[in-house]
């Protein structure tokens, strides 16, 4: 498939996460294990491969990593995120001091096979939906500091983001319900609050709801927790009237029966909080 490169992220976002995964890493004396067995002026070239085909994610992070050891090293990208590659793939050269090469390979590996294997799981899911309308979205179950690079790998893998914060827009949720009292209330609240500039959508759990959401004038509707049949009820209650997006433990098992209902969109925690790593490591190259 056309790779569609998704635009880097600013050095700027990256940079804090890579600096603090490396103070953790060196602690208080550094890279002993280097020190006592490389010599300190010792030179080598690495590769950094793929071991299992997927998609990759995480080139800038991994650069950022060799280059925050030491601003010395050469780091020859092969690829660019968002591509597909073949096991075996040689994905970027290293090249420099040993001992530096070595520091940054744990924190270079642990970003690029974490979002390598978020954009693999995604791109899966995107192209098991391909010939239904939906599209797939991430949600704001990410690990704590990492939302940004993690909902930047759904994108590589094909995949569109859900809120990014919680500034982003109005997602009026069952516990907002309750405490504002009704739909009703917790709708024209949000309302009188958005202005014209942030969006708003209303969660909802029954077919009943969704008629009170939709006679209260909302333009998007999450569907949660819906049996495909229900969903498929909901979808054709919302044609002309609300866009779809449907949620609530949907996995790579189940996601093509909810796409079938006809939702325009399917929302999946599942992309950062449950995929698999993909397998990559830093070679030696003699």
């Amino acid at each position: 498939m056309t790779v569609k490169q998704e635009p880097a992220l600013d050095e700027v976002l990256l940079k804090p996460l890579v600096e603090a995964a490396l103070t953790e890493d060196l602690g208080r004396r550094g890279d002993v294990t280097s020190q006592a067995t490389i010599p300190a002026t010792m030179q080598a070239q690495l590769h950094i491969k793929a071991r299992q085909a997927g998609v990759i994610c995480g080139m800038d992070l991994a650069r950022l990593s060799f280059a925050l050891v030491d601003a010395q090293i050469e780091f020859a990208a092969q690829i660019i995120d968002g591509e597909t590659v073949a096991a075996g793939t040689v994905l970027a050269i290293v090249s420099g001091n040993a001992r530096h090469l070595l520091t940054a390979e744990r924190t270079a590996l642990n970003f690029m096979t974490h979002l390598s294997g978020i954009a693999t799981a995604t791109r899966q899911i995107v192209d098991s939906v391909a010939e239904y309308p939906a599209q797939i979205t991430c949600t704001r179950k990410t690990i704590p500091g990492l939302r940004t690079v993690q909902k930047y790998a759904v994108r590589c893998g094909g995949g569109r983001n859900h809120r990014l914060g919680l500034d982003d827009a109005i997602l009026i949720k069952d516990n907002h319900i309750a405490i504002a009292g009704d739909i009703n209330t917790a709708i024209k609240q949000a309302q009188d609050f958005a202005g014209h500039l942030i969006p708003i959508e209303i969660e909802v759990d029954t077919l009943e709801q969704l008629e009170q959401a939709l006679e209260a004038g909302v333009s998007l509707v999450l569907l949660d927790n819906m049996s495909p049949e229900t969903l498929s009820k909901a979808v054709t209650m919302c044609k002309g009237r609300a866009k779809t997006e449907a949620s609530g433990g949907i996995t790579p098992e189940t996601v093509q029966a909810v796409a079938e209902t006809g939702v325009d969109f399917i929302a999946m925690g599942y992309l950062t909080h449950s995929t698999m790593a993909l397998d990559i490591g830093l070679d030696f190259s003699a």
